[in-house]
Parts: C-alpha cells; structure tokens; sequence
C-alpha cells in the first residue's frame, strides 16, 4: 500500500520537485508522528486512487439524469452509486453527495429551510459546538439569528432543559444537534421531542461521529432528525467532503439549496472516493473498527486523568476527549507547541467557561480515530498518555524519551504498510 501512495508523489518529482518535496515532507510528517486530532484520519489507498482519477475532468452541474452538460452518462452512474450506498449504510431516504465539506452541508440546510433573520438553536462554539452553527463570525451567524444552547459549566454536559427552555422562548425554525468538541453521546430522542414542540425542523450534524454510527458505536440520528449532515474524513475515513441525508420530503428543498443554492459544479472524482468509503464502512472490518476507536478513547482518558489531567466530563463516550490544562499551569497553544515538536499532533481547544482567548486557549482536544486506523492498540493509549504527560510536566528534561517512544510506535504501526 506504501508504494501505491508515493506513486503519485514520486511521479510529480520530475515534473515538480519543489512541490514533490513539500509532499515528501507532508507525507513524511504522518508517517512519524501520532495524530490526534479528533477530526483527522488516514484514508485508504482506494480513496486516495479515487480522487486522483480522471473524474476530476468532468464538470457536472446538476443530479444524475438531470445535467446542465454533456458528456455526463458515466458520472451519473458514479454519483448515483454514492448515494445509494450513502442511503444504504445510514438507512436514509434521500441523500445528496455534493456538498465540497461538512461547513457547506450544514450552509445548504439552512438556506433550505431559513430566511435571512431568521431563528435557528445551536450549540455555541464556546461549548463544543461548530462555527456554522451560529457563530458570528460565520455566515450562519451573519445571516440568521443565531441562538445558542451550552453545556452545564459543572458538568461539561448538554443540558438538555435549557436547550428546551430557549426553544420555547425563541421558537427557532431550525433546532441543530451536534458538535465539535463534546465527548459524550448526544441523545437525538430528547432533540427530537423539543423540536416537534416547539414546530422546528430538526437537524443533527454528526460530521464527528458519522464512523461511528457507521460503524454501530454509537446511537444514529437518522430515525430522529429530519436533516442530518455529514463530513467524511473524520471517523468515516473517506475523502475531504460532506454529505446531506435525509427525509424524502425534505429531498426536493435541500437539492435545491446545494445546486444552484450555494454551489457550482460537483467534485465527481471526491464524489467517487465518497463511494468507496462508504463501501469500506459497510465491511465487518469496519465495526471493528469503530469499536476500537470507542475502547481506545476510553482507555486514554483513564490514562490521562490517571497521569494528572483533569477532563471536561469525566471521560468520553466517544472518540475523543478534552483536558482541562488549568490544574497544570499550562496554555493548550503551549501543549499543541510541545506536542508537535515531540511528533504527538493534537490541537488547542476551548473548554466550557474557558478565561482564555480562543487563540490560546485552556485545553486540548484528542482524538484516537486516526491512531485506530494505523493499528494502535489499548495499551498503546497508556504509553501515549505517559508522553502527553511528560510534555506538559517536563519538557525540556524529557524530549529525548518522548521522542524515542513516538518513533517507536510509529515503526510498530507503519502508515500504509
């Protein structure tokens, strides 16, 4: 697998050295260091080979069987398998493949079913939640009113009583569940209860988790939600992307607000790598998978709070995490600093209440969808917490360990080997 995902780097060196070596590097930075952030991971080599095909010559405005160009016959085959599996592995009615990221799904659901001014409840990014769930400085901010849900200060918990509370009061015409940066498993059932009292259109964003609803491990918010959006390069390990699923009903409205709504022309040959992830997450390999994703994050939060870090929750359901760095006397800028230079990637991240600037930060986030996907085991999570540890404890006297501890493990778990 190695040889076919340099193939396309080492054909650019003759052509393009100075890029060919940024991509060395690039590709040399994976293979050397654990990733943790919680939104990234390894596509396969199918994936990979998908998205360098010739499908990113056609240019194909419109829905299969329904083009505003020629030429467009094999394509729609392409596109038309997508979905289908797209419906197939999250039992929805309709699906819409098109969306370039998760950002511009959830862009397409509000233009769908919003009007400029008009109330919609998200989780507030402070909290957990994502920029385009009504953060001013996000279109969905700017355009809409945007009123936001928190978590429990205490417990780091959705408090599903003032997500209620501001319903009511706001009635939202949009009610949105998810987020970015909570460890704990939503419960779609009580969201849905709220929006149909209060005549919301309820819509969930699982970019986080969408593997692992794929995958069985934890509760789908497809039997819940009207709309639900998607990434597809986080726990679902496919290409850079976005997908909408849905309520038949709701097909015509939302197909619409992706093209001509809020974009051009699809991206088939990512539209093709879709397909290909959405066929490794249907394997039996791939449950495997997502349950340890789920068992390893487990592990390395009890490691972690074993190791000193104190954690937003307690724990995490899910597959990832986040550490509280107050009690340590330490920034999250300052650990992602120490952490890249000891090859650990991981990112800074607010926490519920958070004194700090969002461009400092008190905490981090850590993820272990990535670090499943190269083969690392529950044991392995101990070892990671240890090194995590060491670097914000005792940096400079420790680098060398941690270093050599890191290179370790990468060469016990090769990356596409």
């Amino acid at each position: 697998m190695l040889g076919k995902t340099m193939d396309a780097i080492d054909f650019l060196s003759a052509f393009d050295p100075e890029l060919s070596d940024m991509m060395h590097r690039e590709y040399f930075r994976q293979r050397d260091g654990l990733e943790l952030i919680a939104s990234e991971n390894f596509a396969s080599p199918a994936v990979m080979a998908a998205m360098g095909s010739v499908l990113t010559n056609k240019y194909a405005e419109g829905l299969p069987g329904k083009r505003y160009y020629g030429g467009c016959e094999f394509v729609d085959e392409v596109e038309t398998l997508c979905i289908q599996r797209a419906k197939q592995l999250f039992g929805a009615e309709f699906a819409n493949v098109q969306p370039h990221s998760g950002a511009q799904a959830n862009m397409a659901v509000q233009l769908a079913f919003l009007q400029p001014g008009d109330t919609f409840l998200g989780m507030s990014l402070a909290n957990g939640g994502h920029l385009s769930h009504g953060s001013p400085a996000n279109i969905s901010g700017k355009y809409f009113h945007a009123v936001s849900y928190d978590v429990d200060h205490n417990t780091g918990r959705i408090d599903y009583d003032q997500v209620r509370d501001l319903a009511r009061k706001h009635q939202p015409k949009l009610l949105i569940a998810g987020a970015s940066a909570y460890p704990r498993t939503i419960d779609f059932s009580i969201f849905a209860d709220i929006a149909r009292e209060v005549g919301a259109v309820f819509m969930v964003d699982m970019a986080h988790i969408a593997g692992l609803v794929a995958g069985g491990a934890h509760m789908s918010p497809v039997p819940y939600a009207d709309i639900v959006t998607t990434t597809t390069h986080k726990t679902l390990r496919g290409p850079r992307g976005g997908l909408i699923l849905g309520r038949a009903e709701f097909a015509k409205k939302v197909n619409s607000a992706v093209f001509p709504g809020t974009q051009g022309g699809p991206l088939e040959h990512v539209i093709a790598a879709k397909a290909v992830c959405l066929k490794e997450a249907m394997a039996p390999e791939f449950a495997v998978y997502a349950r340890n994703v789920v068992n390893n994050a487990a592990v390395l939060a009890d490691a972690l709070m074993a190791e000193g870090f104190d954690l937003v929750t307690g724990g995490t359901d899910n597959h990832l995490m986040l550490a509280d760095l107050r009690p340590m006397g330490i920034t999250g800028k300052e650990l992602q600093r120490r952490c890249d230079e000891n090859r650990i990637t991981l990112n800074k991240n607010s926490i519920p209440g958070d004194p700090e600037k969002f461009t400092v930060t008190s905490g981090v986030r850590i993820g272990t969808a990535a670090v499943t996907t190269r083969g690392l085991q529950e044991e392995d999570m101990k070892t990671i917490a240890h090194c995590i540890a060491l670097t914000a404890k005792d940096f400079e006297n420790t680098r060398e360990e941690v270093l050599s501890t890191v290179r370790g493990l990468c060469s016990r778990y090769p990356l596409y080997g």
